[in-house]
């Protein structure tokens, strides 16, 4: 997961993980550790972050399963 351009996008919709966490319905301080120690977030969560920031398809894949490969 690339943290970094998930929370660029939580910046451009002005929503806070505090904000976030509780549209997904999640507690706030598991996101915390899902964005902070690499945990995966579920399918369902994904897929509510995404209706919430509004992503596109292209935005899912670059931000939770881009990998790259060395």
């Amino acid at each position: 997961m690339d943290k970094n351009k998930l929370k660029a996008k939580m910046v451009e919709k002005n929503l806070s993980v505090k904000e976030l966490s509780s549209e997904i319905g999640i507690n706030t301080s598991t996101f915390y550790r899902k964005l902070n120690d690499g945990e995966c977030f579920t399918i369902g969560e994904t897929t509510k972050i995404a209706e919430q920031l509004e992503l596109t398809a292209e935005d899912i894949n670059h931000i939770f399963f881009d990998k790259t490969v060395a």
